[in-house]
């Protein structure tokens, strides 16, 4: 998966991440862009999956929840939902055996490899990088909502910390399983082996 096409697939929850800094109405702003994003991207289909379901879900309970209820109680804990939410997506997809990345992997990899184990394996492993991330996310969320041991930029650097690595290891693991069916495939055409 491209970094642009990462950018693109969580821009709503960047969105928000970006806009709801300080105010009440910051994280407004920020919820009705997210949702707003999560529809458009759906609709042009550029967001799919479960990753569009549980934005479109997320992004519609917590904005109706915030901007028309004003309910503080999920304010103030948005990080943890957000970042819950993402986890429990995230491992939700790799235990009924589809891996969120695969929608996404399905438009670099010829339709042959759909539904080869290491194609498989592949997004199982990418999805529970991304999943481990956005759990542990939670956990910093947590930390930071309750003052627990560091400052609140220690938190937020860790996190994006978190989330960069991620994106470096999906766009390194790719490329690196890339290369290796490579060699196997010219390992074997070099033996006279049949193709795999």
């Amino acid at each position: 998966m491209s970094v642009v096409k990462l950018l693109l697939t969580f821009a709503p929850w960047l969105a928000l991440l970006i806009i709801a800094r300080d105010t009440l109405f910051q994280l407004k702003v920020g919820l009705v862009v997210a949702l707003l994003l999560s529809v458009v991207l759906g609709v042009t289909r550029l967001l799919r999956g479960i990753v569009l379901w549980i934005g479109l879900a997320f992004f519609l309970l917590t904005t109706v929840a915030v901007v028309g209820l004003e309910n503080l109680w999920v304010a103030e804990h948005l990080g943890v939902l957000a970042n819950g939410a993402l986890a429990a997506s995230s491992w939700f997809t790799i235990a009924i055996g589809k891996p969120f990345t695969e929608d996404y992997a399905r438009e670099q990899v010829d339709r042959s490899l759909w539904h080869d184990p290491a194609f498989i394996r592949t997004n199982v492993i990418v999805t529970a990088v991304w999943a481990a991330v956005f759990s542990v996310n939670a956990g910093l969320a947590y930390g930071e909502m309750v003052g627990f041991v560091f400052r609140g930029w220690e938190y937020e650097t860790a996190s994006y910390a978190l989330l960069l690595a991620a994106v470096a290891f999906t766009n390194w693991y790719a490329r690196y399983v890339h290369r290796v069916r490579e060699a196997a495939r010219q390992a074997a055409a070099a033996h006279g082996a049949p193709r795999s």
